[in-house]
């Protein structure tokens, strides 16, 4: 994705557009791109100050300065450096200290041998004097060397570079609100499981022709965290514009002195085609994972698997577990949503969901930082709140399932 600094866009009034890419514009990128990809793979095995070094003798005209930089910045992206092999902040202990000690040792007027320090300590280490020196600063962002790069054609990123500019604004959002629709249920579910991966604060409705609107806290309505959670926003974008039709509206702080502007993107069709997505444990956050993995290890009566089903109560509003429990010889099912950190609003729509009238036994995690009880859903309700310190429980999760069931038989 793009930083807000490599972004085209312009304001007027009260609304922030974006300037996405013309015909010519878009060919230029598309050179550019061919140009830094070659000189990328060229690179393969030097460090990052050279690749960059490198792209810096492309010509670029100054006002195409801008479009270049974006262009480096998505191929840089995709570049896999690697970490220095030995650990040079203890490399430079040991040669500095060497140093300090033969300084000290040295008869007064007596020259310093910078080269017999280098070789000593190399072969304490049994390496040579020129490898130890290039490997001293090897922890430096520019000595980082190039291993790799992901496969992307200069076309592809062409095409996705307007994508990219809106990843870059949605950066400095308070809130986006997200209309989108699907022919394929698969997509939509798609979308909401990224949604949570990404832990993005988040609430959805269904809406008239079988859409969704999707409410979603930007960074900047927090106080902290503002950059990673500003990725993980950008990061949904892609998910969004996968569906077949759909519409952002952001409130978003632009500019130096950060003013509220409003941001809209749209695009898609009603006839585009979707490939359908399987869940699975690979499209869950690592807390969830590990819970699946631990309730289906054993050979207890409850087995558990990735949920695809979306829990829509018409007027109330919906959710999206993660996963679903199902007994081994009765075949009741219950739900599992994890709620975790996200915040105490969330926790209380779910509450207010069930209490509603939700016609499924659902089991919510809550992490105690919330400050939720678990009194807080009746025991005449088919829904349920396990609220956990640190890690969630597989035993203690199955124990809540169990007495959801014993509560509310089918």
């Amino acid at each position: 994705m793009l930083t807000a600094d490599l972004v085209t866009a312009r304001r007027r009034g009260s609304e922030l557009r974006l300037c996405p890419l013309d015909e010519a514009a878009r060919a230029r990128v598309e050179d550019l791109a061919q140009a830094y990809l070659g000189i990328a793979r060229a690179c393969v095995g030097q460090s990052r100050d050279d690749l960059e070094a490198a792209w810096d003798a492309i010509p670029v005209a100054a006002h195409e300065q801008r479009l270049a930089g974006g262009v480096r910045k998505l191929i840089a992206d995709r570049c896999v450096f690697s970490a220095p092999a030995t650990d040079p902040v203890d490399l430079r202990r040991q040669l500095f200290t060497a140093a300090h000690a033969a300084r000290r040792a040295l008869p007064a007027g007596s020259p310093f041998d910078r080269g017999a320090i280098l070789q000593a300590v190399a072969a304490r280490r049994d390496t040579g004097a020129v490898d130890l020196e290039a490997r001293l600063f090897a922890d430096l962002h520019g000595a980082e060397r190039l291993c790799d790069i992901g496969a992307i054609s200069p076309a592809r990123l062409a095409a996705d570079f307007d994508l990219a500019q809106a990843q870059g604004i949605l950066l400095r959002a308070v809130r986006v609100v997200a209309e989108v629709r699907a022919a394929d249920p698969a997509a939509v579910r798609a979308l909401f499981r990224k949604l949570k991966f990404l832990r993005l604060l988040h609430n959805i409705v269904a809406t008239a022709r079988g859409g969704y609107r999707i409410e979603i806290d930007g960074p900047f309505s927090m106080f902290q965290s503002v950059t990673r959670y500003g990725l993980q926003l950008a990061l949904a974008l892609p998910a969004i514009a996968a569906c077949d039709a759909w519409r952002i509206e952001a409130e978003v702080l632009w500019g130096q002195q950060r003013l509220p502007v409003k941001f809209m993107w749209k695009g898609g069709t009603e006839r585009q085609a979707v490939t359908p997505i399987s869940p699975d444990a690979s499209s869950l956050p690592d807390d969830v994972a590990g819970l699946l993995a631990d309730v289906n290890q054993g050979d207890g009566v409850w087995r558990a698997q990735v949920a695809s089903e979306v829990l829509d109560l018409p007027g109330a509003g919906l959710c999206i577990p993660d996963l679903v429990f199902q007994h081994r010889e009765t075949g009741q099912r219950v739900f599992l949503e994890v709620l975790g950190f996200w915040s105490r609003e969330a926790v209380w729509r779910r509450v207010e969901l069930v209490r509603a009238g939700l016609p499924h036994r659902i089991l919510f995690a809550v992490s105690k930082q919330l400050r939720v009880s678990e009194a807080a859903l009746d025991d005449d309700l088919p829904g349920g709140l396990y609220v956990y310190s640190r890690v969630i429980s597989a035993r203690a999760v199955l124990n809540r399932i169990d007495q959801l069931v014993a509560r509310n038989p089918v």
